[in-house]
């Protein structure tokens, strides 16, 4: 008999991927089978681990959809395989997310299972649109009521009068379709028609958008914004709240921007949560892949200056030394140098303070910031195809020169759905000039888009230049930090 699993229904709460749970993200790891809906945060299964399986069993609207009882099926198929599944479900598991009916399902076919509850829309997109559910002066209770019941169900089982008497807010959820009939049944029970209301599309992501009137005339005015599913609809005296300038989230400085992000995808996801939390909406389209190499651990011993041009170039040299036996005692007689303060922040990682840093994150600024203290032999660790700028110019000052290829960086294609991306994007960013051409290379050559090129320094600047493109804005300080600065000062 097959060792029985055990199922987790997991809430992946409302969109916004910082708002997984710790518990969630833990599962997600551990997973070896994840059926997910639609509604779940993009970044929801990048935690995945490798050969995880991944069943898709989302539902949208009157499109195509797998039917409940084949979700049903699928649990008890992988849980009595002796899998550790994970039913991930937009918001919370047993608010309207039917995890109720699958738990009863787990229940009869004896498979253990555990319950993670996730933030539920209806409390997180009010509160990213400024409106608290709940306020001292307000509302003292709140409900939370589905907008779109059992279509088999005989009759509906909302008490409209009770509902539209009730002493609180009223949140519904999936009723953006029903909003002129939830409107009429609640003035005819008695709600007052000039009571606030607000719907809220999209709430917690960046694409999110709200629309306040009075409970008579917000059907008209959603309709008139044309507001779309996912939705949640408020009606309450907490609405006018957010004409009160506690409406946060759109405030945010690249709230209703679209960003591409070009860089490896290994790298893009730090670059790309920064830039959420900025308010952007992220467009991931890596046109680069770091590949290791797999060169001999040098010998740092033998060398009086250490060169370390990024952190990809860190990461890898300590990879090399510890594969050794060595560690950071290693460059204890040399001097380090790092170009650009996101490799020294590397080094730092790693207990390594460098000696030498220049201001600007390019090859010629350290060679300037190295003065005229002898080298008598240097390592400069680096990418396989790199200027040779620094090699070259320690050689004229008379040093041995030893480069040590750690990576190399290779071209990774890119859809016709994410050049489409690109192309209709407020901004695209390049980290590299090896970005730059990579997604001309995808792009076939040109990159017919109106967005703004954010560029992370000079380089990486006249590698757009070079291809007949101007950047619209360069980081004055050439990392990430200085990028996510110029995107924000641009706005």
């Amino acid at each position: 008999m097959s060792r029985t699993g055990i199922v987790h229904l997991v809430g992946a709460g409302p969109g916004d991927p910082g708002l997984l749970t710790a518990r969630a993200l833990e599962l997600i790891a551990a997973a070896d089978t994840i059926l997910y809906d639609r509604l779940i945060p993009v970044t929801a299964l990048d935690g995945a681990r490798p050969g995880a399986e991944l069943i898709y069993v989302g539902k949208e609207g009157r499109g195509p959809q797998m039917p409940q009882e084949e979700i049903d099926r699928l649990l008890v198929e992988h849980g009595r395989a002796g899998k550790r599944v994970v039913r991930l479900k937009g918001g919370d598991p047993f608010v309207f997310g039917r995890g109720g009916e699958e738990a009863l399902v787990l229940r009869e076919a004896e498979i253990p299972f555990e319950v993670v509850p996730g933030v539920t829309s209806g409390v997180a997109a009010p509160a990213y649109a400024g409106i608290p559910v709940t306020h001292r002066e307000r509302a003292s209770a709140v409900a939370l009521i589905t907008g779109h019941e059992n279509p088999d169900k005989p009759e509906s089982a909302i008490d409209w009068p009770a509902l539209a008497a009730f002493p609180g807010t009223l949140v519904f959820y999936m009723g953006v379709k029903q909003l002129p009939r939830i409107a009429q049944q609640l003035i005819a029970g008695g709600r007052p028609a000039d009571q606030p209301a607000a719907v809220i599309e999209r709430g917690t992501l960046p694409g999110q958008r709200t629309v306040v009137a009075t409970l008579a005339t917000i059907a008209e005015r959603a309709a008139a914004e044309g507001i779309r599913p996912p939705s949640i609809t408020l009606v309450g005296d907490v609405a006018a709240l957010r004409d009160e300038g506690i409406g946060w989230f759109e405030q945010r400085p690249l709230y209703g921007k679209t960003v591409a992000v070009t860089r490896a995808r290994e790298q893009a996801s730090g670059l790309a949560a920064r830039l959420r939390a900025l308010g952007a909406e992220v467009v991931e389209t890596p046109v680069i892949k770091i590949v290791p190499l797999d060169p001999p651990a040098p010998d740092p011993s033998q060398y009086d200056l250490i060169c370390l041009t990024s952190p990809n170039g860190v990461r890898l040299l300590f990879e090399r030394l510890a594969a050794a036996g060595l560690d950071a005692r290693a460059l204890h007689g040399a001097r380090v140098a790092a170009i650009g303060p996101a490799t020294a922040r590397a080094l730092r990682a790693r207990s390594v303070l460098a000696d030498v840093m220049p201001e600007r994150a390019v090859a010629e600024a350290l060679v300037e910031a190295l003065g005229d203290a002898p080298v008598r032999r240097a390592l400069v660790a680096r990418a396989k195809v790199a200027r040779d700028v620094l090699p070259d110019a320690l050689r004229e000052r008379g040093a041995e020169v030893d480069v040590l290829e750690l990576y190399e960086t290779v071209a990774e294609p890119l859809s016709d759905e994410q050049l489409e991306a690109v192309r209709s994007a407020d901004y695209v960013t390049f980290t590299s000039a090896s970005t730059v051409a990579n997604l001309l290379s995808a792009a076939g050559g040109t990159l017919d888009t109106t967005a703004r090129l954010a560029s992370i320094g000079p380089v990486t600047s006249d590698a757009l230049r070079a291809n007949g493109l101007e950047p619209s804005l360069e980081a004055e300080q050439h990392d990430i930090d200085g990028l996510l600065a110029a995107l924000t000062r641009s706005r």
